[in-house]
């Protein structure tokens, strides 16, 4: 081959070869190739890229640094901007620091002055705005070219004691600074970029302290009319020469803090916060945050370590799920055991799908940390499942210090449902990931870790299984429950909500419950801190981090093959509810959710704990349980979805009655089915062949109704706080049998009920229902529309 293949490949906005390069730089072939993915399953890594160069040729510029992974050795890749955006050459460090005492919530007292407005002072920092009408078009690593502007104001002398903010590095959020007094500022948030809204995360940098000087900051354009400023909630502060000399991180400070409505006229909806501050030292370098700052270089950094770790390697694969928007990998961790994989089942966990929400990037760290540890428990844990980890889902939006957004201007999370690959390439690949994966195994449990920033303590959103039968439509309170009674001082199962409303439908919780996963859960982690357990301080890192550790605590119990301890919650929540609802009403009358969002929130009168009763079998009591006074609930009419109307317009077609059954009506048989539905619509094609006992037909409301939860109800132990002899309580686990139980004492894996070995009954009446594609489950069939 004499001649040459010029490939002049486009990446997100910007060439991978550049057209301007000589011939010779740009002759190769480019291979498409797979990742080297688990034997246990198909890697849901993209395509990478290789630069084979032609035999005489030299490849200059390869562009196998757009798809590197964290090596032990070498330097990390660089985050990558949007062109518009100037980012300082600083690399911003901060060290973990746990404070020695708990850091309490403030006492709002009265503050008769409030601070003055921005128009009465002097611009000291101002950025050049994106407007908000443009739209993301192409990403460099540096952000914008060329040399950088100097938004800060120039000291006059040394005897200037202005402040120099900065907020050009990663994560940060500072559009402008005003001062107002000698010690006054009022700062301006940057809205999330190609908005003009969600204003909340602010991450900045002072410069040119004053020791022992009160410093008044007011934030004047927050979004939210609630927040936890508002209930004791303390700004983060940083200190360099702290961490320098006594080694002392993040901690929480500030006097007169008050969140409040401000403006007037147009700005009226703003809202504003207010803090007074001292710092330690004269020219200091300090930072203030919202929440614990977690950068995409510190993932980058932690994945790293891990890779140059020979044991936590071993069983942690690290592949790029996809390309954000900007060019920023997108990381996918597989981790497991490296025996038994084709009976494993499968856990999907993800987090920092909203950029702002930090903490749930320290709850994740502290579930790699222990999952990838020696500890019996992870060990276990390695044998028994096939853990899916997506870190970072929107790396841009947490590069450019966005609150809520990605650079498509939008909400991520309410995109898996409608959201394009073009447009949201994290969540639909993930989407597409789990799907596969459904197609392979069991996905026992989903979760996405989040922040809230007005309620306290830890909580769980999920998903109601419907009205068909109290005892399946309770089950997917249980592992929240669970999780309560092992973090009893952050966990609030009270606060707890179950409802699945119409404008989160394209949350990734809803969208995963629909797709099959019954225990399909959103994990909100406060800001704040915990008021439970005797508690009433904000959390730390290390809190942060032992809900990842708490997670796996739970998995264990709620996979248990004993079923004591999952029938004894189920018992307890029932018991709960049936006192909500009072006498003289039945479960077919109200919906559970309507139960629990009526008591439940912030302002809840069911004090945490109420579930664990007196004679609870764990010994902990109720802290203050007050039951709500009997609801007076009627039927609510049933509302029909577009599709459900088309379906009974047509001829043939299946109905189904106002308590949710199936009114089958003759229909002929679809030539790809024979009668399985997907959980998206309540339409079915009847004429399915009878299902075996083992094999139920799914339910309109979700197939998580239609089978057990997996094999033998989970449980657990007679106690929760037992990892000194875990191995010894729990056992060494066998592989799934087909065919027998384990004999093995502790946790034995039971045999999968249903007639097709080695696959969930998902699964198995997926492949007895779909004749065309017999491998995939009912929800996505490449073949027919239907599904």
């Amino acid at each position: 081959m004499r001649g040459h293949l010029c490939y002049y490949g486009y990446f997100q906005g910007e060439s991978s070869l550049s057209p301007s390069l000589p011939a010779r730089a740009a002759c190769s072939l480019l291979k498409l190739h797979h990742g080297a993915g688990s034997s246990l399953g198909r890697s849901a890594a993209p395509r990478a890229l290789q630069m084979i160069p032609l035999q005489g040729y030299e490849s200059p510029r390869e562009p196998r640094a757009l798809f590197a992974l964290p090596s032990a050795q070498g330097p990390l890749p660089a985050p990558r901007w949007p062109i518009e955006c100037e980012v300082i050459k600083e690399t911003i460090k901060h060290i973990e620091w746990i404070p020695p005492e708990p850091e309490p919530f403030y006492q709002p007292t009265d503050h008769p002055q409030l601070p003055m407005g921005e128009e009465q002072g002097t611009i000291v920092y101002q950025l050049n705005p994106v407007p908000s009408s443009s739209c993301f078009t192409r990403a460099r690593a540096g952000g914008a070219p060329g040399p950088l502007s100097s938004p800060a104001a120039t000291l006059e002398s040394s005897q200037d004691n202005t402040l120099l903010f900065e907020s050009r590095f990663e994560g940060g959020n500072l559009q402008k600074a005003v001062k107002v007094g000698p010690y006054e500022y009022v700062l301006t948030l940057r809205p999330d970029l190609y908005t003009a809204k969600h204003t909340q995360w602010f991450y900045f940098r002072v410069q040119n302290t004053r020791k022992d000087t009160s410093y008044c900051f007011t934030i004047a354009n927050l979004a939210k009319p609630k927040s936890l400023y508002g209930k004791g909630m303390c700004p983060l502060f940083y200190s360099q020469k702290d961490a320098q000399s006594h080694g002392i991180g993040w901690r929480r400070i500030g006097t007169n803090i008050r969140y409040y409505r401000g403006g007037s006229g147009e700005e009226s909806a703003a809202f504003r916060l207010s803090w007074s501050a001292c710092f330690p030292h004269d020219s200091d370098t300090c930072y203030f945050a919202h929440c614990y700052p977690y950068t995409y270089s510190d993932l980058q950094r932690y994945l790293q370590a891990v890779a140059a770790d020979p044991a936590r390697s071993r069983y942690c694969a690290v592949r790029v799920l996809c390309r954000s928007l900007a060019g920023n990998m997108v990381y996918m961790l597989t981790i497991t055991a490296p025996s038994g994989g084709a009976a494993k089942r499968a856990v999907v966990l993800s987090a920092r799908v909203h950029p702002g929400e930090s903490g749930g990037s320290w709850a994740m760290q502290g579930f790699l940390d222990f999952i990838l540890s020696a500890a019996p428990d992870a060990q276990l844990l390695r044998q028994l499942f096939v853990f899916k980890v997506v870190p970072m889902l929107n790396p841009d939006g947490v590069v450019v210090g966005n609150s809520r957004c990605s650079l498509a201007g939008r909400d991520p999370n309410r995109a898996y449902r409608t959201g394009s690959q073009g447009s949201f390439p994290a969540v639909w690949h993930l989407r597409a990931m789990v799907e596969r994966l459904l197609a392979e195994r069991e996905v026992v449990l989903y979760c996405d870790f989040h922040g809230h920033s007005r309620k306290n303590n830890v909580f769980m959103y999920g998903c109601d299984g419907g009205r068909d039968g109290s005892e399946m439509r309770l089950r997917e309170r249980v592992f929240p429950l669970m999780l309560s009674k092992n973090a009893p001082d952050k966990f609030s199962f009270s606060s707890c909500k179950f409802k699945v409303q119409k404008s989160k439908e394209g949350t990734g919780r809803v969208v995963m419950w629909r797709m099959g996963i019954a225990n399909s859960y959103t994990l909100e982690a406060a800001f704040g801190g915990s008021t439970l357990g005797g508690r009433n301080s904000h959390f730390t890192v290390e809190d942060l981090k032992s809900l990842g550790y708490h997670l796996c605590d739970t998995l264990l119990d709620f996979c248990d093959p004993n079923p004591a301890k999952f029938q004894q919650c189920l018992e307890e929540v029932d018991a709960l509810l049936r006192q909500r609802l009072g006498s003289g009403q039945s479960w077919s009358d109200v919906s559970t959710s309507e139960l629990e969002s009526s008591t439940s929130g912030s302002d809840s009168s069911v004090s945490d704990g109420s579930l664990e009763r007196s004679e609870s079998p764990w010994g902990q009591k109720g802290q203050g349980a007050s039951v709500a006074p009997q609801l007076q609930l009627r039927r609510r009419k049933r509302f029909w979805s577009r599709r459900a109307r088309n379906a009974m317009r047509r001829p043939n077609a299946t109905q189904w009655s106002h308590s949710g059954d199936p009114v089958s009506v003759a229909q002929p048989t679809s030539a790809c089915h024979s009668g399985t539905r997907s959980a998206f619509s309540p339409t079915s094609v009847p004429q399915q062949p009878q299902p075996s006992p083992s094999v139920p037909v799914p339910t309109p409301r979700g197939r998580e109704e239609a089978e057990e939860l997996h094999g033998a109800v989970p449980g657990a132990h007679t106690t929760y706080h037992r990892h000194s002899t875990a191995m010894a309580t729990r056992g060494a686990i066998s592989p799934i049998s087909t065919s027998t139980a384990s004999s093995q004492q502790g946790r034995a894996r039971p045999s999968p009920r249903g007639t097709t070995a080695g696959l969930s009954l998902r699964v198995a009446a997926a492949a007895a229902g779909c004749g065309r594609r017999p491998g995939l489950t009912a929800l996505r069939c490449s073949a027919c529309t239907r599904h």
